[in-house]
């Protein structure tokens, strides 16, 4: 299948502001674009690029005094398929672990994994290892966090997440990967886009996803606490240790978002 992808950031700014951008799509998924899905700006800018540490593509610009445009419409090819499910997949002890993999067992800005430690192992220590236990994790956390966009904070945390039980993908998410490495599952952060494909309405409006990714079997799996259950065509942005290593747009200075918007529809070619 293709799907239209693209957003919409609109920012004002009272002098030259300094951004960061990580608004492509994953390396992985690049070659599925119909188009290089390179920042747009209005006024004109002078954008540059670099790769993270954790291999996602970033942007730079200077945004002048006044308002900025950054957008970005294209057409990206889909498998169509659903999450893949993989259920046999099996758990590591941690001196197994890759060296590259082992930072995903640490704590990070968001992922208190080392404040949830009697929680997870208590609730979870005796699931059944592996694909299973994963999976009960996020049958906990989808049912323990009402979503709710009104009550959307930036810098909730997992933990508060946990004791508020109220949030948005990201704070689902958050709390799932604190748990699992609560309990010496490595899991990682993810965001793109995920469109509302195969689902009943009504639609919300359209905005970016968070999922995650869990090191199971030599080989890291999809799982997404806050759908909990396989989607279509979901598109993979960027990835990291939780929600501040991927940030879409980071500024350093004063600016206000005046506009914002994200669409993943699916195209039907007549």
């Amino acid at each position: 299948m293709k799907l239209r992808i693209g957003y919409e950031f609109v920012y004002n700014c009272p002098r030259p502001t300094p951004m960061i951008l990580m608004l492509s799509v994953h390396y992985s998924r690049a070659g599925d674009l119909s188009v290089a899905d390179a920042v747009r700006t209005t006024p004109h800018l002078r954008v540059s690029g670099y790769r993270d540490l954790y291999g996602n593509w970033c942007s730079r610009i200077m945004a002048p005094p006044g308002e900025t445009r950054i957008t970005f419409d294209g057409i990206i090819e889909d498998s169509g398929d659903t999450d893949p499910i993989s259920g046999a997949a099996a758990e590591h002890r941690v001196e197994t672990l890759p060296d590259d993999v082992l930072v995903y067992l640490l704590p990070s800005r968001f992922c208190e994994n080392d404040q949830l430690l009697d929680v997870a192992w208590a609730l979870f220590g005796s699931a059944s290892p592996g694909w299973a236990r994963v999976q009960t994790i996020c049958d906990f956390v989808h049912r323990h966090i009402r979503f709710s966009y009104a009550d959307a904070r930036p810098t909730r945390t997992a933990l508060e997440a946990y004791h508020e039980k109220i949030g948005v993908c990201r704070d689902y998410t958050h709390l799932a990967i604190a748990l699992c490495r609560a309990i010496n599952i490595p899991a990682r952060y993810c965001t793109g886009y995920l469109g509302d494909i195969g689902t009943p309405p009504p639609f919300p409006p359209g905005d970016f996803a968070a999922w995650m990714e869990v090191y199971l079997g030599g080989e890291w799996h999809l799982f997404d606490p806050r759908n909990n259950t396989p989607r279509i065509g979901r598109v993979l942005m960027a990835r990291g240790r939780d929600a501040a290593d991927v940030a879409m747009v980071t500024a350093f200075g004063e600016n206000t978002l005046t506009g914002f918007k994200v669409w993943t529809d699916e195209l039907v070619e007549s």
